[in-house]
């Protein structure tokens, strides 16, 4: 590899992030709720987080499972959430909806994005919704335009990277080439094993998110320092 690659951790609290930190990883995915897939943490464990660990934290924006926004009261419950952790310090995001015919819900990311733009517009990931998606490649292209998108996380399909490992292999290749709307970092995500690693680094791809790999007991215990070293160990250090 000519460049180290990026490992993102999801983290539910301080403890996690300390493990983490430990571990080697080099980002943090800040959520709650992991039976919903995650959701927005509190603005408490946002504190803890940023106060126990110097990583960068990228906080999820998102109320109820699924990838729909909701209603207008829904989102502008969303977006005073989002501008609570903003004053708060947070400087990075996570989020993305999808409207009824499964395009991008431009609605949704304006006014989450609108908030966020103050004093600056904050980096962001689109998540796995693009996953689920009518049209990856519409989506990013209605999406190439919006402040401070530079990630989108994706398995390559809904069901896992095992079964996106065609789909992720054709986009690194066309974000090697700038092709319009693939400039963002293609990171991995979401039923991510060590075996896929050889395929996905040969293909040029350097960002690697995971979750329940970093934790040997299940999502019902704390992630541990020696899996996450381990994944480090792998993409190196």
């Amino acid at each position: 590899m000519n460049k180290r690659a990026l490992l993102e951790v999801i983290a539910l609290d301080a403890r996690d992030a300390v493990a983490a930190a430990e571990g080697g990883a080099d980002r943090l995915e800040l959520v709650t709720d992991m039976a919903a897939d995650g959701l927005t943490p509190s603005l408490a464990t946002f504190r803890e987080v940023r106060a126990a660990v110097p990583l960068p934290v990228r906080v999820m924006l998102r109320a109820s499972d699924g990838f729909s926004a909701g209603t207008a009261a829904d989102l502008r419950a969303l977006t005073e959430t989002a501008r609570a952790l903003r004053d708060a310090g947070a400087d990075e995001f996570v989020f993305g909806f999808l409207d009824e015919t499964g395009g991008p819900d431009l609605r949704a990311l304006d006014a989450l994005l609108t908030v966020l733009a103050d004093p600056a517009p904050a980096r962001w990931t689109f998540h796995r919704a693009i996953d689920r998606a009518a049209s990856r490649e519409s989506l990013r292209k209605h999406l190439t335009d919006l402040p401070g998108l530079d990630t989108y996380l994706t398995a390559g399909s809904p069901t896992g990277v095992t079964d996106g490992l065609p789909t992720l292999l054709a986009e690194a290749a066309l974000t090697h080439t700038a092709e319009p709307g693939y400039e963002p970092v293609l990171m991995v995500g979401g039923g991510l094993h060590l075996t896929h690693l050889p395929e996905l680094l040969a293909a040029g791809i350097t960002a690697f998110h995971i979750g329940g790999a970093a934790r040997p007991q299940g999502w019902a215990g704390p992630v541990a320092a020696s899996a996450v070293g381990e994944w480090r160990g792998v993409l190196g250090r």
